[in-house]
């Protein structure tokens, strides 16, 4: 039964039911709650909990037999009105069938919480101000990208201001709103660039000496603090090396993104919820589901009855057809919902189980230089699954293990061949580049070149232009702006 619904060629296009099991399989643990929730809400033929139902008959599965006269159903027993409208059809049903079976699901689940430009009106709410005045810092909130930063000029703050809110103000006006948006939390927020954003950090600190060093270099020296031309520093403020070190120390505490803590959704992240867990007993790797997944659900007697009821019936009206197909198309709904939760269940355990199977040295040690080298096809031919199933597993589910909560898809990586003709996973290269980094001299930080000469010394033979590569993908700058005094 898996097999049918999770094994297709790309040439073929996708049902809608199939549609909705690859949405269902996609969802992690929170999501999928919000999606069960809105099932249990939309069809009154799905219930939760324990209660064991026999199955409605089979003979109601052909639609055929709601042609037939001879068959009708008791018209005091549904009311037609109240149950017909077009909210209630499922929209697995009404949905067009143009997927193929490589498409991605485009949105993808967020967590749930407060939207950051709320999070910040509600702060706005502290501070006396006038109606225009708390207008334009509203205006200016919702001008703040994901990074926390307004990236718009005065100017143009002020025509739009004109212009779609009917709001004529000068720029100094905003300029003084601006300085109340930099009083919210997090500190940063609001900034019209990085210097500004550092700043605003530094003059909520208490005053100490090296955070006012740290300040008198952010506003009067920013240039040479970002092209670290320290003697120039030292010279320009005459002070030692030790307080240009603690100021510069200062400096690399602060946050460059305030806003990155928050979502691309603009959700503030409360936190994640593991949908497996993996667990070390007895020197063997054990598995878990997380329980959230497996909710109990049941299809509803009272609607199971009133379809039999119509069996048994004599007469029937039009109403009473369109009632008794009502009837049949939710307990189809309900019945194809348990089943595809089924389906997602084990699609979830099976992929996982082959991934920790797969990467069991990793596992088993929290060593990422044990993490082997493995693709989505890799998984994908271990359990006879399409990649595009493997892949909805891993881009958005998490498990906790022994180390810490991971993402899944970061155990995937691609493979390269040391020196000894073996097979070894990119992310156990740039573990080591990461070491050596961290390992170096930070007076005279290593170049690309000698990176790549090192790698190669321990057989790793990579080009200088890959190490670069990698060293991006660590988010670790180049040699002159790893350099300290």
């Amino acid at each position: 039964m898996l097999k049918q619904y999770l094994q297709f060629k790309l040439s073929q296009k996708l049902s809608p039911q199939q549609i909705q099991l690859m949405k269902l399989i996609q969802l992690p643990t929170q999501a999928f709650e919000q999606r069960l929730k809105q099932e249990l809400e939309e069809n009154p033929a799905l219930e939760s909990g324990k209660e064991p139902l026999d199955e409605y008959d089979d003979d109601f599965d052909n639609s055929n037999d709601y042609d037939d006269d001879n068959d009708s159903i008791n018209a005091d027993d549904i009311n037609v009105d109240e149950y017909l409208s077009d909210d209630d059809v499922p929209d697995y049903r009404t949905q067009a069938n143009n997927y193929s079976s490589d498409d991605e699901e485009k949105t993808m689940p967020y967590a749930a919480g407060t939207s950051f430009t709320q999070h910040l009106i509600n702060q706005l709410n502290t501070f006396r101000l006038t109606d225009d005045e708390f207008d334009i810092a509203e205006f200016l909130v919702g001008s703040i990208d994901e990074s926390g930063y307004i990236r718009r000029s005065l100017p143009d703050i002020m025509d739009d201001l004109a212009f779609t809110q009917n709001i004529y103000t000068t720029e100094d006006e905003i300029e003084k709103v601006l300085k109340i948006v930099h009083q919210l939390d997090p500190a940063g927020v609001g900034a019209r660039n990085l210097q500004e954003c550092l700043s605003i950090q530094l003059h909520r600190k208490e005053k100490r000496p090296d955070v006012e060093l740290a300040i008198d270099i952010i506003d009067n020296a920013f240039e040479m603090f970002t092209k670290k031309h320290y003697k120039k520093l030292l010279q320009k403020f005459d002070v030692t090396e030790q307080q240009l070190k603690d100021a510069i120390d200062e400096i690399e505490h602060l946050n460059p993104k305030p806003g990155g803590s928050y979502s691309g959704n603009n959700r503030i992240v409360e936190h994640v919820v593991p949908d497996f867990a993996i667990k070390i007993v007895d020197g063997e790797l054990e598995l878990t589901l997380n329980g959230r997944n497996a909710p109990e659900l049941h299809v509803s007697r009272e609607y199971n009855n009133m379809l039999k009821g119509y069996k048994e019936s004599k007469d029937k009206s039009k109403s009473q057809k369109d009632a008794v197909m009502f009837i049949k198309q939710k307990l189809d709904a309900a019945k194809w919902f348990i089943d595809a939760i089924k389906q997602r269940q084990q699609t979830l355990f099976v992929t996982m189980s082959a991934i920790m199977h797969y990467q069991k040295e990793y596992f088993l040690t929290g060593d990422e230089r044990k993490l082997r080298p493995m693709i989505l096809k890799d998984i994908a031919d271990e359990i006879d699954m399409d990649v595009s199933t493997v892949s909805r597993v891993a881009n958005s589910k998490y498990v906790d293990t022994p180390y810490g909560t991971k993402l899944i898809k970061e155990f995937f990586s691609e493979s390269m061949t040391n020196d000894q003709g073996e097979e070894v996973s990119t992310r156990e290269i740039k573990k080591i580049l990461e070491t050596v980094i961290e390992e170096e001299n930070k007076k005279k930080p290593l170049t690309d070149d000698a990176l790549a000469k090192i790698l190669k010394e321990k057989g790793y033979p990579i080009a200088r232009r890959t190490v670069a590569k990698y060293r991006e993908q660590l988010d670790i700058p180049v040699a002159r702006l790893r350099k300290k005094i």
